[in-house]
C-alpha cells in the first residue's frame, strides 16, 4: 500500500514519523506499508531468525534480527529479517545494541506475502546489494522456492526440496536445505 503525502517528504521527516504497523518504508520519495504479516510470513520468519542466531550469535559472528528497519543509500527498509556481522553491529555509547540502524545488513531476507509484489521486494534486496549486502534472500512460501541474490551475480532460483540454500561466507556454518525451510510449515 502506497500512502502518498499531501507534500512531498524527505527521508529526515519520514524518519519522525510516528511508525507504523506493520511498518513503513521510504523508498524513492514514498511511503509504502509492508502488508501485514500473515501465518506462513511468520512462521517462517520466526523459525529463521531463530536458526540464524543459534548458530551465528553464540560465536559471536552475526546476529539476526526480525523486522529492523535499515537506513542507507536514502531509503529506509524492514527488512523481514537482517543479519549483521558481529563486528558491524551499531552499538551505543554503553555498548549495547544501538536503536537506530544506519547501514545495509550483511544478508537482507525477504519472505513474500500473498499481496506483496515481488517487484517491490527485490527492488529491496537489489539497493541492499548496492550498498554492500552479501546476499539477499527472497522466499516464496506459496512457491517454495527461495531467490538468491549476490551482487554481480546471475538470480539463482532454488525449489528442489535437498537443494542446499546458499549462505554468505561468514555463515557457512548454516545448512539449510529447501525442505528444512518449508518443513517449518507443517510443524
Amino acid at each position: 500500500m502506497i500512502q502518498t503525502p499531501s507534500k512531498t517528504i524527505t527521508l529526515e521527516e519520514f524518519l519522525k514519523l510516528p511508525e507504523t504497523k506493520p511498518a513503513s518504508e521510504y523508498i524513492d520519495g514514498q511511503i509504502i506499508q509492508k502488508p501485514m504479516p500473515q501465518g506462513k510470513h511468520s512462521t517462517i520468519q520466526g523459525e529463521l531468525t531463530a536458526a540464524l542466531n543459534a548458530i551465528l550469535k553464540p560465536k559471536k559472528i552475526a546476529r539476526a534480527f526480525p523486522e529492523l528497519r535499515c537506513t542507507f543509500g536514502g531509503s529506509s527498509t524492514v527488512p523481514d529479517v537482517s543479519v549483521f556481522l558481529w563486528e558491524r553491529l551499531p552499538r551505543d555509547e554503553n555498548g549495547e545494541i544501538a536503536n537506530t540502524f544506519l547501514i545495509a545488513p550483511d544478508w537482507t531476507i525477504e519472505i513474500l506475502s500473498p499481496e506483496q509484489r515481488h517487484t517491490k521486494v527485490t527492488k529491496n534486496i537489489l539497493h541492499s546489494l548496492n550498498y554492500n549486502t552479501q546476499m539477499g534472500w527472497l522466499i516464496d512460501p506459496d512457491e517454495s522456492a527461495v531467490i538468491i541474490y549476490q551482487p554481480n551475480q546471475q538470480i539463482e532460483l532454488f525449489d528442489e526440496p535437498e537443494a542446499m540454500l546458499p549462505v554468505p561466507s561468514f555463515a557457512s556454518e548454516v545448512k539449510l536445505t529447501i525442505k528444512n525451510v518449508f518443513d517449518w510449515l507443517l510443524e
